[in-house]
Parts: C-alpha cells; sequence; structure tokens
C-alpha cells in the first residue's frame, strides 16, 4: 500500500497545489522545476489537462452555483459530484465562459506542453509508472501494483476531488459567508489534503492557503510552505488578519 499512498499524494498535490492553488487562483509563484513537477502528477491525476481544468475552475468561482457553473450544487449532490462529467455543459457554461481571460495559463509552456502531450503524459504517470516501478523495484506482483497503486488510487482521488464541489458545497458551516454555498468541511479537508475550508476559499480565493492560517491540517499549504523554504516558491498571497475577521463579523453566520 505504501506505493498506492505516495501516488495518492504527488496525484492530490497535482491538482490540489497545481492546478488549483497555483494555475487556477495564481495564490503564488513556482519557479520551473516545481512546475514541471506539479504537471507530471497532474497528469497522474488524470482529470483532464491543466489549462481545462483551470479554465473550469475559473467559470466555476465566477459564476458559482448558476447554470453558467459547470458543476452547480443546486442541481444535487449526484449532478455536482459526477453527474456533470456524463452530460454536455450547459450553453451558459460555454457562453459565459469565452467572456473570461484564459491567455496566462497558455503563456506558461509547461502549461502548453503538457496540454500538448496530455494523453501520452496519462499512459505514463497515471498507469505505467505506478503499475511498474513497484514490480521492477521491490518485486511487488503486477497485479497488485495495477489494482492498488493505480486504479484503486485513481478512483479514491477522483471522489475525494469531486467532493469538494459535491459535500464541500452543501455539509458544514459557513463562518466567512453564510450567503454563499459553500460550507468548511471537516471529511473533505482530510480527504483532499486541505482542500475542505471550501467557505473560506470561495470568499478569499487568492489565499494560497486557501485557509486562515494556523489552522492545523492542511498537506497542500505545508507542502507550499517547504516549497517556499527551498527557494522553489515566491509571492505567496494571503488574507489580512484584519480583512478575515472584518468579513467574518459581517457576513459569517457565527460559528468561528
Amino acid at each position: 500500500m505504501g506505493p498506492a499512498y505516495f501516488c495518492f499524494l504527488m496525484t492530490a498535490l497535482g491538482v490540489t497545489a497545481g492546478a488549483h492553488r497555483l494555475w487556477s487562483h495564481r495564490s503564488y509563484k513556482a519557479k520551473l522545476p516545481l512546475r514541471i513537477f506539479l504537471a507530471a502528477a497532474n497528469s497522474m491525476a488524470f482529470q483532464n489537462d491543466i489549462y481545462e481544468w483551470s479554465r473550469d475552475h475559473r467559470v466555476h468561482h465566477k459564476y458559482s452555483e448558476t447554470d453558467a457553473d459547470p458543476h452547480n450544487a443546486r442541481r444535487g449532490f449526484f449532478f455536482a459530484h459526477i453527474g456533470w462529467l456524463f452530460v454536455r455543459k450547459h450553453r451558459d457554461v460555454i457562453e459565459k465562459g469565452r467572456k473570461l481571460d484564459f491567455t496566462d495559463l497558455l503563456d506558461d509552456p509547461v502549461v502548453r506542453f503538457q496540454r500538448k502531450y496530455y494523453k501520452s503524459s496519462v499512459v505514463l504517470m497515471c498507469f505505467v509508472i505506478p503499475t511498474f516501478v513497484p514490480w521492477y523495484l521491490w518485486g511487488e506482483s503486477l497485479w497488485n501494483a495495477y489494482f492498488l497503486a493505480s486504479i484503486l488510487r485513481y478512483t479514491i482521488s477522483l471522489n475525494v476531488t469531486w467532493l469538494v464541489n459535491s459535500a464541500a458545497h452543501m455539509y458544514g458551516n459557513r463562518p466567512y459567508d453564510k450567503y454563499i454555498s459553500p460550507r468548511q468541511n471537516t471529511f473533505v479537508t482530510v480527504g483532499a489534503i486541505g482542500e475542505g475550508f471550501h467557505n473560506y476559499h470561495h470568499t478569499f480565493p487568492f489565499d494560497y492557503s486557501a485557509s486562515e492560517l494556523g489552522l492545523k491540517f492542511n498537506p497542500t499549504t505545508w507542502f507550499i510552505d517547504f516549497m517556499f523554504w527551498l527557494g522553489l516558491v515566491t509571492d505567496r498571497r494571503q488574507a489580512p488578519k484584519d480583512m478575515i475577521e472584518a468579513r467574518k463579523e459581517r457576513t459569517g453566520d457565527g460559528s468561528a
């Protein structure tokens, strides 16, 4: 199970630290070696390439809980969780999405390279490497390596990501803004390595931590902070404490 868990963490970081906090929200800057690692990890995640993932996520934030939201939670848990992937996008998603600027994404050569070679990178990172490395290096059976480090890991990582769109928009408290749907959800925080502080994130989407600093469990923030210590991350954006407290007082539900 060790290789499966390592691949899960790498997969999760490719989404949380990469496609989400770096490329979707530009909440920090990453140097080339880190961007290459996060792009490879994102291919291991197999949740659409960085450009497409970030494009849809920006549309989600701009038009959250409307027909222009790709995974509008007002259409129900199943739709927000996985159903949105089974149907054609609502015309509002396409029409309003065209109004947003995504040129910064394709200005990054790492994003362009991953998009160009996405299918082959997914085969390599999501399936071949998790299967053959354990088999070759320490004699794990191909059966176990494939079904644990590849298939089971992929299935779990998909669902914990989708829970951010579904459960974290329906269940939990709203200490920062009670007028929006996203919630603070501890279960999602644990599964998605720090992405469950969702009421905070939708209130302060530019914050690299996607939560108030000081909250104890946010492995994605720990990773970004470690990369900062190594000199691979700069310009971490944060919401000032006084801004957070003022927003809690003005629009929070009083739960924190």
